[in-house]
């Protein structure tokens, strides 16, 4: 074995493999990883020297909202190139994210509009989920079934907000669709009826401030829905996904239901580990409105138990960015009832930063634990062949961290277009400084340096 098989050597770093840790010199050729060895031979090829740092797999994302028009009919803050140049600089390296039906639209070009966006913008590799708002005119019997034999597997299903709920058939129907073409449905788990309630009363009590949010979204209303879809999968034999899991409950149906044999993923994300409903107290609540919303203390500890047995396998960001002005969360003016609020948060850089500093630097769960949750799992739940490990054969799609590396948020320096920073103030210590996608160094020294529209569509692979 020679250098000059290779075109690039990350060497002396300590290494996160699927099976171990250990400090090992990465071969790359033709944007694969092709040797991982004790020692590689120096010289003849580009390097990275990567003693004194961590090097964990690109992380993987699956579930952001980019370049995309709300039911509301608000964009979001970002395109692919501000929100992928944000990725990456947080260590992430792939994304999945939405093409989002509206009623009365096909799906198929739904999902070329979004494919055209993404080329010309992103800078790293990517694939969607299809958010499917209608299933007439024919989506549901061509389009969506052809789509997902063409790579696109993932459907998102909202359980409320007007305009793209399903009702139970239509949600039914899907579902039967997606067990039979090896697809899966991932859902948006709220009880329409009881945020309606909840929100009537609040109304009529005068109560509409963006301070009660939270309220308006009971615990109970993501307790019923994420029970009901359980149910769902359990008799249709469908693969699904609960996205955003925020209370203990919810992580207690979704464990009852994976040991009854339902095929059954779920997800959190750090503002439900890292904030409370309290943060609607504070002089700001319109920057945290999202849905579900943060929840309690209580609820945080069972999340973090619950991504400790493995009941929760992924983190993720959800981002889903509005500005603090009139293009998004104050569409309808700076006292605008919470009812009109834009939700989301941005989150796609802050991720894995936040969950590095929790699990690895403060020693919750550890290293292994850190690249299964926010890379591994959700590379494998979506069928993202070559993505999330560090292992032959595969992209080497690489984020190599600074462990002692500490920074404090602030006000707005992240590399999205969102202008705000909802972890204001808070500090992590461990931070990505050179970050590889496919071989190509896209971050080097905590700058950007990759162009936009380098990132490739990934197809999913259909289940084993």
């Amino acid at each position: 074995m020679t250098d000059m098989r290779f075109d690039l050597i990350l060497w002396g770093g300590t290494v996160v493999l699927p099976d171990r840790i250990a400090q090992v010199d990465i071969g790359v050729k033709d944007g694969k990883i092709a040797a991982i060895a004790d020692r590689l031979p120096r010289g003849g090829c580009a390097e990275v020297d990567a003693c004194g740092h961590v090097v964990v797999p690109g992380g993987v994302d699956s579930h952001c909202h980019i370049e995309q028009i709300s039911g509301a009919g608000l964009m979001n803050a970002d395109t692919f190139e501000t929100a992928t140049r944000s990725a990456a600089m947080g260590g992430t390296t792939t994304t999945v994210s939405f093409a989002a039906q509206h009623p009365g639209r096909m799906m198929d070009g739904v999902v070329r509009d979004y494919t055209a966006l993404a080329a010309r913008g992103a800078l790293i590799d990517h694939a969607f989920h299809m958010i499917v708002s209608d299933t007439g005119n024919g989506n549901l019997e061509r389009d969506i079934p052809a789509l997902i034999a063409q790579g696109h597997r993932s459907i998102k299903v909202f359980t409320t907000y007007d305009k793209v709920r399903q009702d139970d058939k239509s949600i039914l129907d899907l579902l039967i669709l997606a067990r039979d073409a090896g697809g899966v449905v991932c859902f948006h788990a709220e009880n329409d009826g009881l945020i309606r309630h909840a929100t009537a009363a609040l109304v009529a009590a005068g109560q509409t401030g963006a301070r009660y949010h939270a309220q308006s979204h009971p615990r109970a209303a993501e307790v019923e829905a994420i029970e009901r879809m359980c149910h769902f999968a359990e008799y249709t034999g469908a693969r699904i996904v609960i996205f955003h899991v925020s209370t203990t409950q919810g992580a207690d149906i979704v464990q009852a239901a994976q040991a009854r044999g339902v095929q059954v993923l779920a997800e959190t994300c750090p503002h439900y580990l890292f904030m409370t409903e309290d943060v609607y107290a504070r002089d700001d609540p319109a920057r945290f409105v999202c849905s579900p919303p943060p929840r309690a203390v209580a609820d945080q500890a069972a999340l973090w138990d619950a991504l400790a047995e493995g009941t929760i396998g992924m983190v993720t960001s959800d981002h889903a960015p509005y500005r603090m002005d009139a293009s998004g969360k104050f569409a309808h003016g700076v006292d605008a009832p919470f009812t009109k609020i834009a939700n989301g948060m941005p989150g796609l850089e802050t991720r894995l930063p936040l969950m590095f500093d929790a699990m690895v630097s403060r020693g919750r769960m550890g290293l292994m634990a850190f690249a299964q949750v926010t890379a591994t799992a959700p590379a494998q739940a979506f069928g993202l062949v070559g993505k999330g490990a560090i292992a032959l054969g595969y992209d080497a799609d690489l984020a190599m961290w600074d462990p002692m590396l500490r920074h404090t948020y602030g006000a707005n320096d992240l590399h999205d277009n969102a202008g705000y920073n909802p972890y204001q103030g808070i500090s992590v210590t461990g931070l990505p400084v050179t970050v590889l996608s496919r071989g190509d160094v896209i971050v080097a020294d905590r700058c950007v340096v990759a162009k936009p529209g380098r990132g490739r569509w990934l197809p999913m692979a259909a289940p084993g």
